[in-house]
């Protein structure tokens, strides 16, 4: 890159970038760590405040340092994961909206999508009002369950009428977005619980669902009693039959499935998430998070950024330099067309054929014919008369086992050059 490109920010590529940047902040403290949780998280009871304003200016370092990374852009969207990130107080989220705000132009601050993942507990709803003064527009809140014997058997800290309180307390602010996870196939969890949890979600009438399958990662508790015997996964039958029933259930609700986990009311997708599944650039601040920079000249087929996960080595890679936190990896082209599929077939649109053959010089039967073939002949996958892609309604049930043929065609092919 001349010196003069340098000066002007990363160079985009306009057909496949929006000129826009979602920034994600990470807010990894936790009132106690889920047995299933295999996020970046720290357990702080309580949060200590000169740890949380701490933790707060070092966002603000790694802002001012990655912004050139994104320069020239305007600001799409703002999302505070964790982590709990509800935990820290109103004024510490405040000044980071007012910060990111600062380093991008946007629209007003009311007519970018704000998230804060909220978790039902006494602290939080009492601070729901001043988060929305804060500048928050939109709450992801962590139900997961509305019953008492699911919720302890996920080891979540809550009870189900605090998440019905959480929730009353969500609308009395005023919150007209709303995000309700739900997660399925845990232990013990039958088809007429999830029912029963299905039917009071729907009684709340959110304007977004994201449903997760409880997932056992080797490092977590639940992982170890897993592999120790003292825990059953749900069995692979089941946990379709649930996808189903939580298709069914929402989709009769006038909710779109509009990606592999997420449903939204008419208008309401979320934004931020939907910059990763198309690809579009994210910058990631804190601990454990992940940036995509962009496709231009320099990285015909963009970048990646992962931050330290460990409180002590973010904080020494800020201190040695607060603009390249992370490891910075350029992908290959095998790389990103698989990961260009394994993303697109998990939204409801599909892979457009025409877009990957003016970014990869080829359609996608041209690397994946086998794949395809394989797929379509399964019933998983439907190929249109231009070669676009998109799961079929069986697919949608093994969506990941779809994905991981594609991307493991490009790893072999990336290897073995």
């Amino acid at each position: 890159m001349d010196a003069e490109s340098a000066k002007q920010g990363p160079q985009r590529d306009g057909r496949f970038d929006d000129g826009k940047v979602g920034v994600y902040l990470h807010l990894p403290y936790c009132d106690r760590v889920c047995p299933y949780c295999d996020f970046a998280v720290i357990a702080a009871r309580p949060l200590e405040p000169a740890v949380e304003a701490r933790y707060v200016a070092g966002l603000q370092l790694e802002l001012e340092g990655r912004r050139k990374d994104f320069a020239d852009r305007t600001l799409s969207s703002l999302y505070f994961g964790g982590g709990t990130p509800s935990i820290f107080g109103p004024e510490s989220i405040r000044a980071l909206v007012d910060a990111v705000h600062s380093a991008f132009p946007s629209s007003p601050a009311g007519e970018i999508e704000t998230t804060l993942e909220l978790n039902p507990s006494t602290l939080e709803e009492a601070r729901v009002s001043a988060f929305r003064e804060a500048g928050v527009n939109r709450l992801s809140i962590g139900i997961q369950s509305f019953d008492d014997g699911q919720l302890k058997r996920l080891g979540r800290a809550h009870r189900a009428r605090v998440a019905r309180s959480t929730l009353a307390a969500a609308r009395a602010a005023g919150f007209e977005n709303l995000s309700l996870d739900l997660i399925f196939a845990g232990p013990g969890q039958t088809v007429t619980g999830l029912d029963r949890d299905l039917d009071e979600l729907l009684e709340w009438s959110p304007e977004h669902v994201s449903t997760y399958e409880l997932t056992f990662e080797a490092k977590t508790p639940f992982g170890r009693a897993l592999a120790a015997g003292k825990i059953e996964a749900c069995d692979e039958d089941r946990a379709a039959d649930m996808i189903g029933q939580i298709e069914t259930r929402l989709e009769g609700a006038g909710f779109e499935r509009y990606e592999i986990s997420n449903y939204a009311q008419p208008g309401r997708r979320s934004n931020h998430n939907a910059r990763y599944w198309q690809r579009q650039a994210v910058l990631g601040l804190g601990l454990g998070a992940h940036s995509t920079e962009a496709r231009g000249r320099a990285r015909p087929h963009g970048a990646r950024r992962a931050n330290p996960r460990e409180i002590g080595e973010w904080r020494a890679a800020l201190a040695m330099d607060p603009s390249a936190v992370g490891e910075l990896e350029s992908l290959s082209v095998q790389t990103a067309r698989g990961e260009a599929v394994f993303l697109a077939l998990r939204q409801r649109e599909g892979l457009d054929a025409g877009r990957f053959e003016a970014e990869f010089g080829a359609p996608p039967s041209a690397f994946f014919r086998s794949e395809i073939e394989a797929a379509v002949e399964r019933g998983w996958l439907i190929e249109g008369p231009e070669g676009d892609l998109r799961l079929s309604a069986q697919g949608r049930l093994f969506a990941d086992s779809v994905a991981a043929d594609f991307v493991a065609a490009e790893e072999i092919e990336r290897v073995g050059n």
